[in-house]
């Protein structure tokens, strides 16, 4: 029996058809892609550099592996990713894939302005992977997950690209564990934010979809038994800055 959840999905704040969230979250990411990394500075203060290290710290790649990073676009965690294994007297093979050309674009000006030709670009739907079963040492995805129709269904994905052994590795804005830390976030979030957005990006509406995406999102436990449901073992949460980001690492066992 079909229920109301299997015909909408979380827009911000809204309920809207299934079928429209991919067009509607491919429009916000298309509108702000030349300016996305500018804006994370500007909303993080610059910690979501820390955070990204943090990531890549306890991802620990390690030469040889192949990497797929996905809702990776501007190539903020690949890059990390390569510059680690190369810190080991190696290199990794990393895949970044985004359901988003213009946040693809992106990355790939990064690459050919760096030079790093470590990094593989493809489009593809986190729900339907381009790529074969058991096929990668790593996943990571980085402030992605939020914005899929069916997580659950990424997170089946991600299982079935992944290596017997291999780790699964997200990145995502959380629900903050700190007293008053909270009350401060959530006004920041809603009166601040949108406001960057107009003035830098040109677009306050979506960064508005933003904020309200991460009020949505399940919160660390929660997500957790996602993980665990996709067939995904051994989850560990770390929090990050009071729970204002989070770590969730598992296995492929």
């Amino acid at each position: 029996m079909s229920t109301d959840s299997d015909h909408t999905a979380s827009f911000g704040f809204r309920d809207v058809p299934v079928q429209e969230k991919e067009g509607l979250v491919r429009g916000v990411f298309s509108s702000v892609a030349g300016r996305y990394d500018l804006m994370n500075d500007l909303m993080s203060g610059g910690v979501h550099r820390l955070w990204k290290d943090a990531m890549v710290d306890w991802l620990n790649p390690q030469p040889g592996w192949r990497v797929l990073d996905v809702a990776g676009g501007t190539g903020d965690i690949a890059f990390r990713i390569a510059k680690a294994a190369r810190g080991k007297k190696g290199t990794a093979e990393i895949v970044v894939c985004d359901i988003n050309p213009d946040m693809l674009a992106e990355g790939v000006k990064r690459a050919e302005k760096s030079g790093d030709k470590s990094v593989t670009w493809i489009a593809g739907d986190a729900e339907a992977l381009p790529v074969p079963d058991a096929s990668f040492d790593a996943y990571t995805i980085a402030f992605g997950i939020r914005n899929v129709t069916h997580i659950g269904k990424a997170l089946e994905e991600a299982r079935r690209v992944l290596k017997p052994g291999g780790r699964f590795l997200c990145l995502e804005f959380s629900r903050v564990q700190v007293p008053g830390l909270d009350v401060l976030y959530d006004k920041f979030s809603f009166s601040v934010l949108p406001r960057l957005g107009e003035i830098v990006a040109g677009d306050g509406d979506a960064y508005r979809y933003l904020v309200e995406s991460i009020r949505r999102f399940p919160p660390q436990d929660e997500f957790a038994k996602m993980i665990e449901q996709a067939g995904l073992s051994h989850v560990k949460v770390r929090n990050l800055s009071g729970g204002i980001a989070a770590l969730h690492s598992a296995w492929k066992i």
